[in-house]
């Protein structure tokens, strides 16, 4: 069976840090991580990842808009959203989008993102 190939998008060094462990332990291949949008993009064409692990709030960029940026241009990417708020503060946001699921950052792992792919 294959690894899951999976880019972590976060702006917090300290959470793509703490995720690229959390994830290697479950089994995943953390093949890059990016801090914004625009590296969001350049590292999903260059490294074909199987699930993008993004942050709803990227600072100047929005989680949303990356995830509906790479479902037009890699369909294929499977598109998790995650943030330390809630998911009813954007369910309606969530539905809306490409996205496969939501994820909340406390309750992050593994499982859960094989639980959505």
């Amino acid at each position: 069976m294959r690894v899951p190939r999976c880019l972590i998008v976060d702006d917090s060094a300290a959470f793509r840090d703490a995720a690229r462990a959390m994830l290697e332990r479950g089994g995943f291949a953390v093949v890059g991580a990016a801090a914004d949008a625009a590296e969001a993009v350049r590292l999903t064409e260059e490294l074909h990842p199987d699930v993008a692990l993004v942050d709803v709030d990227l600072g100047a960029d929005s989680g949303f808009d990356v995830a509906g940026r790479l479902n037009a241009d890699h369909s294929e990417v499977a598109v998790i959203l995650t943030s330390t708020h809630d998911e009813q503060d954007f369910a309606d946001l969530v539905a809306a989008s490409p996205a496969r699921g939501f994820l909340p950052k406390l309750t992050l792992s593994a499982e859960a993102v094989r639980e959505l792919l």
